[in-house]
C-alpha cells in the first residue's frame, strides 16, 4: 500500500499588503531593501480574531473539493502550525469540528517552517502501515500575531496563510521518499522565547531571529536533505521536474537550487506574493503550481523546508 496526493488547496486572508503599505504603517524600511534581500513584495495579514483553524478550514475545503471526497471520509487530520488557536485543544481538533468530521485521529505538529514536510512524512507512514486510508495534511499560520512590528529584520518577512493536501491510500507509489532531521543546539537562532506562566506572559512573546546564522545553516542543510531524499528514492536531482522549497527568502531558494544543479526554471517561487508563511508556505506554493498547470500528473516533485528547532526535512513524490 502506498500514499498519493489526490487534492491540494490553499487560502490567503484579505488583500495583499505591499512593502510600501507596511512602510506607511510605520515599519522602518524601504521596498528596495526588502525586495533586494528577500524577494518579498507583499504578504497577507489576517484580520484580528481570524485564527489558524479558520485559515486551515478554507484551505482544507479547497483540497477536499479537488480530491472529490467529503470531510467525513477522512480518518486522519494533521495540522502543522506554530501559531495554534489555543494552548489546547489542538488546532487540528478545532479544524475537525469546523469540517464536521467526527472520529478521525487529529493532532498538531510543531516544527515551525519544516512543519508541513514533517506532517506529510508522518501521514504517509500511517497510510503505508494500513491503519489509515485518507489523511488531510495542513500547514497553517497566523504569524502576524507573534510579530514585533518595530523589528524590521523580522516583521517584513512573514505573512499569514494556509495550504492543504489530501493524501490517500493507493496501489501506485506517490510519496517516494522522505527524510527529516533536527539539531536543537541551534534553538536560539530562531525562536519565540516567551511562555504563559500563571496567566501572564513570561519572557519575550515575539519572534526573534539571527538572520545570518539561519541563512548559513539553511543553505547547507536544505541541499543535503534534498540529496538524501533523492538518493533514498534512486532519483537523481537532474530527473526532478520541480523543486518546491520553503518560501522564506529568494537567496536561500536560489542557493538550494544551485547546490542541486537545478535551473530556477524548475523551482516554484511564490515568496514574492505571500512572504514567509512558515508551515503553510510549501503547500501554498504547491497549490499555486498545480492550479496554474505547471505541476502535472506523473511529474517528480521535491519538497524541502527548514524552520526553528532547527528542524528540516524533504519529501520526494510523484504527483
Amino acid at each position: 500500500m502506498y500514499a498519493r496526493i489526490s487534492g491540494v488547496g490553499s487560502y490567503l486572508p484579505g488583500q495583499p499588503v505591499s512593502n510600501d503599505e507596511l512602510i506607511k504603517r510605520g515599519v522602518d524600511s524601504t521596498d528596495e531593501w526588502i525586495v533586494t534581500r528577500t524577494g518579498i513584495k507583499s504578504r497577507h495579514l489576517a484580520e484580528p480574531g481570524c485564527t489558524t483553524s479558520d485559515l486551515a478550514y478554507e484551505a482544507s475545503c479547497r483540497a477536499l473539493a479537488a480530491a472529490g471526497i467529503a470531510a467525513g471520509d477522512l480518518d486522519l487530520i494533521i495540522l502543522a502550525t506554530s501559531t495554534p488557536d489555543f494552548v489546547f485543544p489542538s488546532a487540528a481538533c478545532l479544524l475537525q469540528s469546523k469540517l464536521g468530521n467526527q472520529g478521525a485521529m487529529a493532532f498538531d505538529v510543531q516544527a515551525v517552517c519544516a512543519g508541513f514536510v514533517y506532517a506529510l512524512s508522518i501521514a504517509e507512514k500511517f497510510i503505508r502501515s494500513g491503519s489509515h486510508k485518507r489523511a488531510l495534511v495542513v500547514g497553517a499560520e497566523v504569524f502576524s500575531t507573534i510579530m514585533d512590528w518595530n523589528d524590521r529584520t523580522t516583521c517584513v518577512l512573514f505573512g499569514d496563510g494556509a495550504g492543504a493536501i489530501v493524501l490517500e491510500a493507493a496501489e501506485k507509489p506517490g510519496i517516494l521518499a522522505s527524510s527529516a532531521h533536527a539539531d536543537g543546539s541551534f534553538n536560539e537562532i530562531l525562536s519565540v522565547p516567551g511562555q504563559i506562566n500563571c496567566g501572564k506572559v513570561s519572557g519575550d512573546p515575539f519572534l526573534r531571529m539571527d538572520g545570518p546564522a539561519v541563512f548559513k545553516v539553511a543553505v547547507r542543510v536544505l541541499a543535503d536533505v534534498a540529496k538524501e531524499c533523492c538518493e533514498a528514492a534512486h532519483v537523481p536531482p537532474a530527473e526532478l521536474d520541480w523543486l518546491v522549497p520553503h518560501q522564506a527568502n529568494i537567496r536561500i531558494i536560489e542557493s538550494t537550487a544551485k547546490k542541486l544543479g537545478l535551473s530556477m526554471d524548475k523551482v516554484i517561487v511564490t515568496v514574492d506574493r505571500h512572504g514567509n508563511t512558515s508551515a503553510a508556505s510549501i503547500p501554498l506554493a504547491l497549490d499555486v503550481a498545480v492550479r496554474d498547470g505547471r505541476i502535472r500528473p506523473g511529474q517528480k516533485i521535491l519538497l524541502a523546508g527548514i524552520g526553528g528547532g532547527i528542524a528540516w526535512g524533504a519529501v520526494l513524490l510523484e504527483f
